[in-house]
């Protein structure tokens, strides 16, 4: 039995009469019980029918009123309901038709045929996606605003509160929750809040013009923006709408509005899940190969890259559709990244799996770590958003440990560069290097070089061990940038210097945490 009282007869009355469906019906009368809109619509009808056209429908009321439903909100009312009937009369007993196929004038069909098990199944097979959870959401016609409150300005006397009525969008995922649910068979729970989304969005072009005369009445409520092709946003139209007094509404808009001739029409389903973190450590043994890809003026100039080889399996492996990639610092396409590796991680963006086991990540792991013999990874992981924020924490604090092969123009001994082991905390004035000036702004950054030990190899290369602070240049510090770096290896050396190879022994980042073998 449909929760409802003697008094909502005239409401029924004239919703019914203006071509409401049954379930607006519910929705105008406050009806806040989710399982009185899961009932199939004709069923619904016939029991709107028997309501109001029984004038002995005291037991009716009766089981309304001790039904175990909470209460629900009630439409307020102007006018009594017996000046109402009387203004009616005899002629306001509504006679139906069994399986009415008009289209409602207020949900525009979308609590109709639009709201039923065709449409659950449309969103389980929108995408291939692992979930447990899922959210639905709904985007409506932002005609169904000025449709809605048309119908709360009833006419004669009889007047709603707008704020009491169920909105569309709420009916509906009442509605398509349950059956989604059903259709699920328990595999997945249809919730509140969910990482994954599957949109519904419709759209009834017959109705469009409905929101125009909103922007001659309230001009300052639609501005052009870029990224909309409508002024008539569903924001926008509520804005407008709660600035428009009745009256002025009426004089614009018929009460109730005119009968549509079609339903909406249902785009195209979209999914999508919050992004997915990955991060690990990883070492690159290739001079020639860059962190990412390397393009100059539209043409590549290397065949691959280490975030190409790192992305590629995950990207495959997690059915993403994009990804953002980010290191704890980077190096040259010429340096290596030896010892523990560089801290990276990964955005996954709208990844159509998302559960894996570590086993399954480990396997993951050896997947690129089989695929090229210029990089290796290690502690791959998935971590949340918060944790990623740990990698670019203290980005001038952390230290980094590099080995440098160096040439030297003056012939040396082993005694012409010892002193260099006992320099401590050096701090240099290092100008934007020219090799990078075309991407970074022209500065002199201060930066410290903590420890330097050498090992000599002949009487013009010997090896340069440093430990530095992040963030500094050191092919600048061995060969001097043509003095842009102070002080610099030249310097120190009293000779040109130059660097002929360079590897990155570690970058002292305590992110992520290691996994174990």
């Amino acid at each position: 039995m449909l929760p409802l009282k003697e008094k909502d007869k005239p409401i029924i009355q004239k919703l019914l009469s203006a071509g409401c469906c049954a379930r607006c019906i519910l929705r105008f009368c406050c009806v806040s019980v989710q399982a009185a809109y899961r009932k199939p619509p004709e069923e619904t009808l016939e029991e709107l029918q028997i309501f109001i056209n029984d004038t002995k429908n005291d037991k009716y009321a009766a089981e309304s009123e001790t039904s175990e439903d909470p209460p629900n909100k009630r439409a307020k009312l102007e006018t009594s309901i017996t000046d109402a009937q009387s203004e009616e009369g005899a002629a306001a007993v509504v006679k139906l038709k069994d399986g009415d196929s008009r289209v409602c004038v207020v949900c525009l069909g979308i609590l109709q045929e639009l709201c039923g098990t065709t449409q659950a199944v449309k969103v389980l097979k929108a995408g291939n996606y692992e979930f447990d959870t899922l959210v639905l959401s709904v985007s409506l016609p932002a005609q169904l605003c000025v449709r809605e409150v048309s119908m709360v300005i009833v006419p004669q006397g009889l007047v709603l509160n707008k704020d009491d009525v169920i909105q569309v969008k709420e009916a509906f995922k009442w509605i398509m929750q349950g059956m989604v649910a059903k259709e699920l068979g328990g595999t997945a729970v249809v919730t509140k809040v969910s990482p994954f989304e599957v949109s519904v969005e419709f759209t009834h072009s017959e109705t469009d013009a409905d929101c125009h005369f909103l922007a001659a009445t309230c001009p300052d409520c639609f501005k052009p923006t870029k990224n909309k092709q409508s002024v008539f946003t569903r924001m926008a139209v509520v804005k407008a709408l709660e600035k428009i007094p009745d009256g002025k509404f009426l004089k614009h808009y018929p009460c109730p509005p005119k009968q549509p001739t079609s339903s909406c029409s249902p785009q195209e389903v979209q999914c999508l899940r919050v992004s997915v973190f990955v991060a690990g450590r990883y070492n690159k043994f290739c001079r020639s190969l860059p962190q990412t890809p390397w393009v100059i003026d539209g043409e590549r100039r290397m065949e691959s890259s280490v975030e190409e080889l790192i992305a590629a399996p995950i990207l495959s492996a997690f059915r993403a559709d994009g990804f953002n990639f980010s290191s704890s610092g980077r190096e040259d396409v010429d340096v290596r990244t030896l010892g523990n590796g560089r801290p990276f991680a990964m955005e996954l963006l709208n990844p159509h799996k998302s559960r894996f086991s570590k086993e399954q990540m480990k396997q993951l792991q050896e997947t690129i770590n089989q695929s090229s013999d210029k990089i290796k990874v290690r502690d791959l992981q998935i971590v949340t958003r918060e944790a990623m924020s740990r990698m670019k924490e203290g980005e001038e604090e952390k230290t980094k440990s590099y080995t440098a092969l160096v040439w030297t123009q003056k012939p040396i001994q082993r005694e012409d560069i010892s002193f260099i082991d006992d320099i401590k905390d050096l701090t240099l004035d290092q100008k934007t290097p020219l090799r990078v000036l075309h991407r970074r702004a022209l500065a002199v950054r201060q930066r410290a070089i903590h420890s330097m030990s050498t090992r000599f190899l002949d009487s013009h290369h010997f090896y340069l061990r440093l430990k530095t602070q992040a963030g500094t240049y050191i092919k600048e510090f061995v060969h001097g940038d043509f003095g842009r770096t102070n002080p610099n290896l030249c310097q120190l050396l009293k000779t040109n210097t130059d660097i002929l190879e360079l590897d990155v022994e570690s970058v002292d980042v305590d992110w992520p945490p290691p996994v174990p073998e």
